[in-house]
């Protein structure tokens, strides 16, 4: 057997391995998911004998998904966590570009360098460590906990920062500053070029920040639940707690709930997935 013969060989073999590993990975995360989908369609007592099975011994049933979405109130819920997961993935989004934005052009700036050296050294802060003082300054203090107004800024309070280091390195990268030049020499202004010049080119990481935020913000039960304490206020994760009682849970509602509250957020990942490696790679490398 000749050398290329070998190296050809040893390439389909890792080939092979790597592609065993990958279904292997699949198999792991995707698996969860299947067990939801064949599972909502069974009654209590067919998924408690044999989860696993593709139809329980009572056949097909539709009726866990009007049951849940009555005991957890979905409409208001779902309602409840559109507005949040929406305004809170808007406002992410416009802040953190404009700030990129003026911390990019005005790089020689010393309080830019010490602001966004700030904001990077913060993402290293775990949540679990301001949980209580939070809650004490918020709730004690101000006393403006129950609100959605206060849930949105806290989002996007904590998520800022990635997203003012994701924008960061998209416009230092791939927006030349000749293009805005170009803008003032035609009569735009400041906010003009930034608008209608460097904002429609941030697509791709627009795109990334946008799906990131919005699946944090659309599953989040932490947070939501210190802060919101109203049943009216509740959002999906939150309203889910209904279905677990102290001596029994009903799977087949919590199955029905559970699919309800991913399909939002699964339609809005299947419009954006292809932006999000562009997104994430953007400002990585320079071209």
């Amino acid at each position: 057997m000749t050398e290329n013969e070998k190296a050809a060989r040893q390439k389909k073999i890792s080939h092979a391995i790597m592609w065993i590993v990958l279904l292997i990975l699949f198999i792991c995360f995707i698996l969860p998911f299947i067990l939801v989908v064949i599972n909502v369609f069974k009654t209590k007592a067919d998924i408690t004998m044999n989860p696993l099975a593709l139809i329980g011994a009572h056949g097909f049933t539709f009726k866990n998904f009007p049951e849940a979405m009555k005991k957890m109130n979905f409409l208001t819920v779902f309602g409840n966590s559109f507005v949040i997961t929406l305004s809170a993935t808007i406002l992410t989004i416009v802040f953190s570009s404009m700030m990129a934005f003026v911390i990019v052009r005005n790089g020689k700036w010393k309080l830019c360098t010490l602001m966004f050296s700030l904001m990077v050294a913060s993402m290293v802060i775990p949540f679990q460590v301001l949980m209580v003082p939070l809650v004490s300054v918020y709730g004690g203090l101000l006393g403006v906990l129950n609100h959605r107004i206060t849930l949105i800024l806290l989002h996007v309070g904590f998520s800022v920062s990635m997203a003012v280091f994701m924008f960061h390195g998209a416009i230092k990268t791939n927006i030349p500053l000749e293009l805005e030049e170009a803008a003032t020499i035609d009569g735009c202004s400041r906010w003009q070029t930034y608008w209608k010049i460097v904002f429609p080119l941030l697509k791709p990481t627009v795109a990334t920040v946008a799906i990131i935020n919005a699946m944090a913000y659309w599953n989040d039960y932490l947070l939501p639940s210190l802060v919101l304490t109203k049943k009216e206020l509740y959002t999906i994760p939150i309203a889910t707690q209904a279905f677990y009682g102290t001596y029994s849970t009903d799977i087949g509602l919590v199955m029905a709930a559970l699919l309800l509250a991913m399909l939002p957020i699964l339609i809005l990942y299947v419009f954006l997935q292809r932006y999000i490696v562009e997104g994430v790679t953007s400002g990585a490398v320079k071209g």
